[in-house]
């Protein structure tokens, strides 16, 4: 049985794929990253992913219950004290709440997208207590493709009171002009600026990224390919480790990497 506790505030807390068809994500996951899943405590348009019996991330079609279209997306989502005050920091910044913050099951969820575009999640109540960023089958890391990488830092800095120098939160930290953020002694997410340009093309639109960690990145592209996916950047090596970015079927954009750095 999963344990909840408090979480870190201001630091990632869980992923969630957004998509329009449940059964197909859990089809393509599965054969790709060996997944297993069980339905989640929200309902039939939810589920839980599991590597080898851990929670992994969510999944979840809402466009099913709300009759609507929806693109299909990684969110990340972070941890806050409270909802209401984080959704004001964010309005007060020129960003977006576009929804929430609603009661889900145990906590307070709200969607927004900061004011470059990119769309991310927060999240009020307790958290999974072995879901932590690198460690076991939790995501190896979440990196902001961005424009400005030291404007958005400041924005997420004041929203998530990252670097305030409280015991309990996250550190900050410029390394090879990358914003490093940091909880524990452990780097959960980097802000990367300077590579996309402002053009319509989702594929290099500000967003937060998914990094999953596999054993064979090869293995992972075949499995991803016979599935029905595609590759959006072959394997090659990275700041990260050895690398290589995906697509699902329904777009669904992601990466599987080999993680070398801490």
């Amino acid at each position: 049985m999963s344990v909840l506790d408090r979480a870190v505030p201001g630091a990632p807390c869980w992923v969630s794929l957004l998509t329009g068809d449940l059964a197909a994500s859990q089809d393509f996951y599965g054969a790709v990253m060996g997944w297993t899943f069980r339905r989640g405590s929200l309902g039939e348009d939810f589920s839980v992913a599991l590597s080898e019996g851990r929670p992994v991330a969510g999944i979840s079609n809402v466009a099913r219950r709300m009759g609507v279209s929806v693109t299909v997306s990684w969110t990340s989502y972070f941890a806050v004290e409270n909802a209401d005050v984080t959704a004001s920091r964010i309005r007060e910044r020129g960003a977006t709440v576009a929804v929430g913050p609603l009661t889900v099951g145990p906590g307070r969820a709200a969607l927004a997208a900061d004011p470059a575009g990119a769309v991310f999640g927060f999240w009020e109540g307790k958290t999974l207590r072995e879901w932590r960023i690198g460690r076991q089958g939790a995501p190896a890391w979440l990196e902001l493709r961005t424009r400005d990488a030291f404007a958005s830092a400041i924005f997420y800095g004041e929203v998530f009171e990252w670097a305030t120098g409280r015991p309990d939160g996250c550190e900050v930290r410029y390394e090879d002009e990358v914003v490093m953020v940091r909880s524990g002694g452990h780097t959960v997410a980097c802000l990367r600026g300077g590579a996309i340009e402002a053009a319509p093309d989702p594929q290099i639109r500000p967003r937060w990224h998914v990094y999953f960690c596999v054993d064979d990145v090869e293995k992972a592209v075949e499995s991803a390919l016979a599935a029905g996916g595609t590759v959006a950047a072959e394997p090659g090596e990275s700041q990260v480790g050895h690398e290589a970015t995906l697509r699902d079927p329904d777009g669904g954009l992601f990466t599987v990497a080999t993680v070398t750095r801490s």
